[in-house]
């Protein structure tokens, strides 16, 4: 058994067949509450704890999919260049929804931070929640930040914004998939353009623009990192 877990094809079989129930579960029943992804990482964990598997040894083939994670977010650009008219034309509202979805969200994380009194340690690990896995790993890691949290911040953000964004949408009435996709992108990363894209319209491509500005090479959102006591 011990083997068996310990090959990295467990984990991407595992990974694949959770996601593929996850998905087939929602697409039957049509409720938000039932999330895809929501459910494939609930058995995942459920597997892995029924059958007391080390996650060391589920995270040997889970990383393979990881390395995914990059190259697909990197690739979005294609979906970015594709609407660049659309994005000159309404290049005020996308750096002004860029700008302030980025503050906002760095904002409230260290505010709440200071108000339970974390330590930096804590602080910089939840800082880049809303960023993609590679990029939040790479910032808390360079600014003594817990990677472990980090990634687990990132996901939690994630799913909540791939669940949440279909009942705030219908909540503040947003008709406008610019506005539909800044919003989503604002904190929910790759898991917000899965659920744009899910939404239809050119959401996913807005969410992606949005997405951008929260990347580590851009100098003012490392700068920002640096200037925290």
């Amino acid at each position: 058994m011990t083997e068996l877990t310990a090959s990295p094809l467990f984990g991407v079989t595992l990974t694949i067949v959770a996601y593929w129930i996850g998905m087939a579960i929602q697409k039957k029943a049509n409720k938000v509450i039932c999330n895809g992804m929501l459910i494939a990482v609930g058995l995942v964990i459920l597997t892995l704890v029924t059958f007391r598997i080390p996650y060391e040894n589920y995270y040997a083939g889970g990383s393979l999919i990881n390395l995914f994670l990059g190259p697909a977010t990197a690739c979005l650009a294609v979906s970015i260049y594709s609407k660049i008219d659309l994005l000159k034309k309404y290049w005020l509202p996308v750096v002004v929804g860029c700008t302030t979805g980025a503050v906002t969200s760095i904002g409230c994380v260290y505010g709440l931070c200071h108000l339970f009194g974390l330590d930096r340690e804590m602080t910089m690990s939840l800082l880049p929640k809303s960023v993609t896995t590679p990029i939040a790993a790479a910032v808390a890691g360079g600014h003594g930040g817990i990677v472990s949290v980090a990634v687990a911040a990132v996901c939690f953000t994630g799913i909540m914004g791939n669940l949440c964004a279909p009942l705030m949408i219908r909540l503040f009435r947003i008709r406008e998939p610019l506005a539909a996709g800044l919003g989503i992108g604002a904190c929910s990363h790759a898991m917000g353009t899965a659920k744009a894209l899910e939404l239809g319209g050119d959401g996913g491509s807005h969410e992606r623009s949005c997405h951008r500005p929260l990347r580590p090479d851009y100098v003012p959102f490392a700068l920002l990192f640096d200037l925290l006591p």
